[in-house]
């Protein structure tokens, strides 16, 4: 098997050819995609129409193209618009990784007993499913399939409004006050790390699901506001007593997959 990377930034190259992450690293699109069975695009999701675009010509008869962006319905629309019929779209989301970014974060075992989510529509091809099934569930993942929108809707939820919440966490609190934080504060605001232009796409494209997060999110701070304001101990208890719970039913469903480890 060869694996051909491509990138436009000259150090990223290097720094692939140094780690020795791929065959081969290369400097031109279409070079990169000519012989290829699968293309997997690992761009910040604004770039994705261009380098559909740039790639289309050059992508082999039957090839499949996927992705791993954090959302799926502008993907697909940007693969209906611009990939040529003969080629195969399906969406892919590793739920992997870390706040972290570059070819030097790579790791061996990113992908171990993760869940990945692959986004099909009616007009998918079944056997390009298959395919990238197998792909993902031989390095390691285990592997959901959904719609683009049901993809969007519940990943807005789960995991861009905790990126956003980290965020304004951190926003709500001037550098003085910060120096003062503990481990659970550094734990909590951990995503916000995140590369804000990798975020501010995957927020954009998914805008109607991210706000009604927020509301979801303002309308349990409002809850709690009220007692805290009110000194409704009771209240505050089965409040926090309902999240404790909440979380243990999800660590408990994590380690039974086995997708945490103790």
């Amino acid at each position: 098997m060869r694996v051909i990377g491509h990138t436009h930034r000259a150090r990223t190259r290097a720094k692939a050819r140094q780690l020795g992450v791929a065959t081969e690293i290369v400097d031109d699109i279409a070079k990169s995609v000519s012989g290829a069975d699968i293309v997997i695009l690992a761009t910040p999701i604004s770039t994705f129409e261009r380098v559909f675009s740039e790639a289309a010509g050059a992508l082999p008869n039957g090839c499949i193209v996927t992705d791993v962006g954090s959302t799926k319905v502008w993907p697909h629309q940007c693969a209906a618009r611009t990939l040529p019929k003969n080629v195969y779209y399906v969406g892919s989301h590793p739920i992997a990784g870390s706040e972290q970014r570059g070819v030097e974060f790579a790791r061996d075992d990113l992908f171990d007993r993760a869940l990945c989510i692959l986004t099909t529509t009616k007009k998918t091809n079944r056997q390009a499913v298959q395919v990238l099934k197998k792909f993902w569930t031989k390095l390691g993942c285990f592997v959901k399939l959904m719609r683009p929108a049901e993809h969007d809707r519940i990943l807005a939820y789960v995991s861009h409004l905790p990126h956003i919440t980290a965020a304004s966490l951190i926003n709500a609190n001037n550098s003085d006050e910060l120096k003062f934080a503990g481990k659970g504060f550094i734990d909590t605001s951990r995503i916000a790390s995140g590369p804000e232009n990798i975020w501010a796409d995957v927020l954009v494209t998914n805008a109607s699901n991210v706000a009604r997060g927020i509301d979801r999110i303002t309308k349990e701070l409002a809850n709690l506001k009220m007692a805290i304001k009110s000194k409704d101990k009771k209240q505050i208890e089965a409040i926090l007593k309902a999240a404790r719970r909440k979380r243990a039913t999800l660590i408990d469903y994590k380690m039974k997959r086995r997708e945490l480890i103790p």
